[in-house]
């Protein structure tokens, strides 16, 4: 797949295409956010299932960790449409394609989030399962988009990604999800990314977390997130 190479000052190519595309970003972290949302997403029915009839206070704290999954994925796509695929269509043509199916997947999900987000609250005042129907139904929604998105994503954009867009740009991506994340819900965040890779996020964070805020995950958030967890899990 043809392919233009970035210098590594972040600026745009300028010099043509390359026979061998040179590695331009690691895009591991789109597997890594994406196994958050497989892992939240994931486990999201059951939560609300396991929610009494009429006990509007832990419908409330689950609904409240749905509103947080579902504040952070529409972050993560909203940096994708517009920060990713204007710049795989310009600079990797032969990728138009999965960026246009890219596309049309985000939109079909959006119905699926949007329906939650409407849901949502509903149900978090009144606890009630007939309200916990419809939120389970945008779950089952949301969750089959999910299956269909993510792997194809991984497998075609990625690599594409990987060729053609620079560190600063990865980098950018990243900052627009983080600022999702609600006030007061850090080591919750943090936490639920941590859970869903493969070793429990040791490597994660040595590679992503400097090593004050490793301190401080620590002495501090591992156990607001663990108290937290437990409230949530019943």
């Amino acid at each position: 797949m043809p392919a233009t190479a970035l210098p590594s000052s972040g600026d745009s190519p300028n010099d043509g295409p390359r026979a061998d595309p040179v590695k331009t970003c690691d895009g591991r972290g789109m597997a890594e956010i994406h196994r958050m949302s497989r892992a939240g997403f994931g486990e999201a029915p059951e939560l609300v299932a396991s929610v009494a009839d009429n006990d509007a206070a832990q419908a409330d704290i689950v609904g409240d960790y749905l509103a947080m999954l579902s504040v952070g994925l529409h972050a993560h796509h909203e940096g994708e449409d517009t920060m990713l695929w204007g710049r795989l269509e310009s600079r990797a043509p032969s990728c138009a394609a999965h960026v246009a199916r890219m596309k049309k997947q985000h939109a079909e999900m959006l119905v699926h989030l949007e329906e939650l987000d409407k849901r949502l609250p509903v149900w978090r005042a009144s606890g009630r399962v007939g309200d916990a129907a419809s939120v389970t139904a945008a779950l089952d929604g949301i969750n089959a988009a999910l299956a269909l998105h993510l792997p194809d994503e991984e497998a075609n954009i990625v690599p594409v990604m990987e060729t053609v867009i620079t560190p600063k740009e990865v980098d950018a991506l990243s900052e627009h999800g983080r600022k999702s994340t609600p006030k007061g819900k850090m080591f919750i965040s943090l936490g639920v990314i941590l859970a869903a890779q493969p070793d429990g996020g040791y490597e994660w964070q040595h590679e992503h977390l400097p090593a004050p805020v490793r301190l401080l995950w620590g002495l501090r958030g591992k156990s607001r997130y663990e108290q937290w967890r437990a409230t949530l899990v019943r």
